[in-house]
């Protein structure tokens, strides 16, 4: 049984701990780590994209970060109770053509007893920015 830490019912010290956990492994560009934050029938709605289970995660992220370059993401808690976190975020890229973006939006998040998420639901919005606006 796979158990993630911290594990529900939150607090909000914990709920910010698994909020900077997930920044951090996203932030490792490693979509095999970032899967194993998900249960393996996980769900995901993303954009107008669902993705279900770890394989698709990992073919999922693999994919985004060979177009998304020098990604860098910041999490922010926004809401917890229980097993649910809400996040606000924004993370930078710049895509294959050397256009440079933000992206900003908000994850709701559902957890499994074991802390593992079973659900991922995000709203994003992408900005061109110039290199030279960059903040993260």
């Amino acid at each position: 049984m796979e158990i993630r830490k911290p594990v529900p019912p939150f607090s909000r010290e914990t709920a910010k701990e698994k909020v900077q956990l997930a920044e951090d492994a996203w932030n490792s560009k490693d979509p095999a780590r970032v899967a194993l934050a998900y249960t393996a029938d996980s769900e995901w709605r993303n954009r107008a994209q669902f993705i279900n289970g770890r394989d698709e995660i990992i073919g999922f992220l693999t994919e985004k970060w060979e177009k998304e370059k020098h990604y860098k993401l910041k999490k922010e808690l926004w809401a917890f109770n229980e097993n649910r976190i809400a996040v606000r975020f924004e993370y930078e890229y710049e895509d294959v053509n050397g256009q440079w973006f933000r992206a900003y939006g908000n994850e709701l998040w559902e957890f499994d007893k074991n802390g593992l998420m079973q659900k991922r639901y995000a709203s994003i919005n992408d900005l061109p920015i110039r290199k030279a606006d960059r903040r993260l």
